[in-house]
């Protein structure tokens, strides 16, 4: 740790990690009710249990977003961040917002509106959040006078989150109206900016993980940001199919949908590029594991699985199905949960003394046990859906009559669920189990990846 402000992001990476075990506890808890009988129907029932699951990955990754960002951009602009006072503020205002959030949906408190359900009060807090959060990482770049490609693809994806928010403040009487502004949010955040967020953190991970020079890495920053506003914008329109508006978005969505995968695929070949060039000889391996691994599994999950039933011709039989959420787990959990796995592997044994660099035994098999049991519970859902796609879409069966038949599937998906959610837990304790000392910094020591790196090859902008 060159910096005592980078210890901040310690206590936003426990936060993250907190919130998501408690994800995955409501994630089993929705699936489990699959099965039924439920005991717990009118206590938990299933639509609270999943707005629940669902926003709580929305304020973890968030969480991890900020915390990744506080490690970075002090190491990056090779200064002490503006102010840690105010970030510890901004932890503390968005910690006590998602509490209130999740016992706020136990009542039914919540605007109905779909991974946005935090009401406006909630909403306004998530806003100054924000603020802080951009003002203090903004004049900590200014204050230091170095600006990375790095870093500035990385502030023009928290500035864009944070801009796209704004349509989620509103409220539309229309329900097609609504739907059309939620994914002005929901789908330029996930399949748009927050790619760039992704990007700049591999590309930081990969520079110091690799020893490959900074320039090569951060010309590959340039295509990816290209490729996300070329096809991510205009890619929306997969999402705008069935709502009710001009037919139009069919051929936009299907066109653009399909080259949204390229900015994927150019973040494989940019982690496998750097992969060959330094042979996984770094050090850390634990965190080179979550690296790569997240390139990869972002181009199974949100690429491959993506297009798969992206097509207008296909979607409209998979649309609201099971399928969806085959594309979704896989997706969210590749390109978001394992690149902030990522950074916090790599800054760990930086903020705990005691920790192994190389990673820990309980570490990788965190890593195995999540990567398996994610793609047991994707192969689940795609069988499901299967299943339900034909029975419901094409035989016209009902849709409970439907659920008996696939059955089966959901016992799958909880048995590989068990195994994922087992890695998170090995994961989340092995993060807790070596106590942080966070008052060390030693500016003499060069960030691994920047030996022998020459002051050109680091380069600004």
């Amino acid at each position: 740790m060159r910096y005592r402000s980078q210890s901040v992001a310690y206590w936003y990476f426990a936060v993250a990690m907190a919130l998501f075990g408690l994800q995955l506890v409501f994630g089993l808890l929705s699936a489990a009710k699959y099965l039924g009988p439920d005991p717990l129907l009118y206590i938990l029932p299933f639509d609270v249990t999943k707005v629940i699951h669902t926003n709580l990955l929305i304020v973890w990754v968030l969480a991890g977003f900020m915390g990744g960002t506080y490690w970075l951009v002090p190491d990056e602009s090779r200064t002490e961040l503006h102010s840690t006072k105010l970030a510890y503020i901004q932890l503390i205002l968005w910690t006590l917002m998602g509490v209130a959030a999740i016992i706020g949906y136990l009542f039914r408190y919540g605007t109905g509106n779909k991974l946005l359900e935090q009401p406006l009060p909630h909403k306004i807090v998530i806003v100054i959040c924000m603020l802080i959060f951009l003002y203090n990482i903004g004049m900590t770049i200014k204050k230091s006078g170095r600006f990375t490609t790095t870093e500035g693809v990385l502030l023009l994806g928290l500035v864009s989150s944070a801009v796209l928010f704004l349509p989620a403040l509103l409220h539309y009487e229309n329900y097609t109206v609504s739907i059309y502004y939620r994914w002005w949010t929901i789908h330029l955040w996930v399949e748009g900016v927050w790619m760039m967020i992704m990007g700049s953190f591999l590309a930081y991970l990969l520079i110091r993980l690799s020893g490959a020079d900074r320039e090569v890495m951060e010309k590959w920053l340039y295509v990816i940001v290209g490729l996300v506003f070329i096809a991510g914008i205009l890619g929306t329109a997969h999402h705008y199919y069935w709502v009710g508006v001009p037919q139009y978005w069919l051929p936009i969505g299907g066109l653009f949908s399909a080259l949204e995968p390229a900015a994927l695929v150019g973040m494989a070949i940019f982690a496998y590029s750097a992969m060959r060039r330094s042979g996984l000889a770094h050090p850390n391996a634990q965190a080179l594991h979550w690296t790569i691994g997240s390139a990869l599994f972002a181009l199974f999950g949100a690429g491959l699985l993506g297009l798969a039933h992206t097509f207008p011709d296909i979607n409209k039989w998979t649309h609201g199905t099971l399928i969806t959420a085959m594309h979704g787990h896989a997706a969210f959990y590749g390109a978001y949960a394992m690149i902030i796995l990522a950074m916090i592997s790599y800054a760990l044994p930086q903020m705990c003394p005691g920790r192994p660099e190389k990673g820990t035994t309980m570490g990788y098999w965190a890593f195995w046990m999540q990567v398996g049991g994610m793609f047991g519970m994707t192969l689940s859902f795609a069988t499901a859906g299967i299943g339900q796609v034909y029975l419901e879409r094409v035989m016209g069966m009902g849709y409970l009559d439907a659920q008996l038949k696939i059955q089966v599937h959901f016992l799958m998906l909880i048995a590989t669920g068990t195994i994922f959610a087992t890695g998170v837990g090995l994961y989340i304790f092995d993060f807790f189990r070596y106590r942080p000392v966070l008052d060390r910094a030693d500016d003499t020591v060069p960030v691994s990846g920047d030996v022998g790196n020459t002051e050109a090859e680091r380069g600004t902008v």
